[in-house]
C-alpha cells in the first residue's frame, strides 16, 4: 500500500504549515487543547470528531488551516497549486510538517520555494509528504517504508513510542479529515 526567520510573508506561511502538521505524533499523542480536540480513537484536528473511528466533514486542507499551526504549509500548497488536489476525494495520508519544521530550513529557503519559477520543486517536496490512501497510526507503525505520491519512498522506523518518517519524528497522529488523515512531523521531508 502506498502511503505521502524569514520575511513576514514566508513567516506567516511557515506558521500555517506548522499548524497543519503539529498535531500528529506517535502512539496517539495529540495536539494541545488550542489546536485540536481528542476523540475516543486518538487526536483530531480542529473541526474533527475523533480518532480512528471518528468522522469529519472537513477536508485535509481546511483541517490544517483550522489548526492554526500550518500557515507555511497552507501557503506552500497554494503556491504549488495543490490545494484543489488535497481538497479532492482522496483518500490521502499527509505527513504534515509544522511551522517550526519549516523554520528549521536554512534561511531564505521558504521564500525561494514560494517563487513561481520554483513551483515544480515545491510541488515535488509537498507531494513527498503525501501517501495515497488513508493510513492510520496503527498501520503506519507496521510499515518500514511507504511510497509517496511524488514517487519516492519514505522510510518508517519505530523505536519504543517514537515513530520516524525518514529523519522526522511524528509528534501527533490520526487527525481525521473527510478525505484522509494527517500525521504531524517535526521536520520537512526532502526527496532525495
Amino acid at each position: 500500500m502506498n502511503i505521502a526567520a524569514s520575511t513576514t510573508k514566508s513567516g506567516a506561511s511557515i506558521t500555517a504549515l506548522a499548524v497543519l502538521f503539529s498535531c500528529i505524533g506517535a502512539a496517539g499523542i495529540g495536539c494541545d487543547s488550542s489546536s485540536s480536540s481528542t476523540g475516543s480513537g486518538g487526536a483530531t484536528g480542529a473541526g474533527g470528531t475523533g480518532g480512528a473511528g471518528g468522522a469529519t466533514s472537513t477536508d485535509i486542507v481546511d483541517t490544517a488551516v483550522a489548526a492554526g499551526s500550518f500557515t507555511a504549509l497552507a501557503a506552500a500548497l497554494t503556491a504549488a497549486d495543490l490545494v484543489a488536489t488535497l481538497k479532492g476525494p482522496g483518500p490521502f495520508t499527509v505527513f504534515a510538517p509544522t511551522d517550526a519544521a519549516f523554520a528549521k530550513l536554512p534561511a531564505g529557503t521558504v521564500d525561494t520555494l514560494l517563487k513561481p519559477e520554483n513551483k515544480a520543486m515545491l510541488q515535488a517536496i509537498l507531494k513527498y509528504h503525501v501517501v495515497a490512501g488513508k493510513v492510520l497510526a496503527a498501520d503506519v507503525v507496521k510499515l518500514t517504508k511507504a511510497t509517496t505520491v511524488e514517487g519516492h519512498d519514505v522510510t518508517i522506523t519505530v523505536s519504543g513510542a517514537t515513530v520516524k518518517v525518514n529523519d522526522a519524528t511524528v509528534t501527533a497522529t490520526d487527525i481525521l479529515a473527510s478525505n484522509g488523515v494527517i500525521h504531524v512531523i517535526d521536520t520537512v521531508l526532502l526527496p532525495k
